[in-house]
């Protein structure tokens, strides 16, 4: 009985997922100058399984999340040049900027948590 080859395409889609992100920090911190762009995290890439659109998650430490979307939009086609030059993929993926609220919401939590914690110390 002959054993099938594992396929590798899921790790890789992880792989090329994780290049994209760390590419991507390193283009928009040293080489985007767009005003409306300041301090981005990109938390997360989801990429297709074909490679021709890759979902691309960022929070802000400061700035308007509205404003920061539209720059990193307009600034999607320099921002996809500068993949295909570092990535050693056929095809780089469009990209397609998402605010992500995951940092927001941890922050708010945790205030309500540190807020509960201490009308409880104040009650005993």
């Amino acid at each position: 009985m002959a054993t099938r080859k594992k396929s590798s395409t899921p790790n890789r889609s992880f792989r090329v997922a994780d290049q994209i992100q760390r590419d991507l920090t390193e283009l928009i911190a040293r080489e985007l100058k767009d005003p409306r762009v300041g301090m981005v995290t990109i938390n997360a890439v989801e990429v297709t399984p074909d490679y021709a659109h890759a979902k691309v998650f960022f929070s802000l430490l400061t700035g308007d999340p509205q404003e920061t979307l539209q720059g990193l939009n307009t600034a999607a086609g320099f921002l996809r040049s500068g993949l295909f030059k570092r990535l050693h993929i056929n095809t780089v993926p469009t990209l397609h900027f998402v605010f992500d609220r995951t940092t927001e919401r941890a922050a708010d939590m945790n205030a309500l948590i540190a807020k509960a914690v201490s009308s409880r110390a104040q009650e005993e």
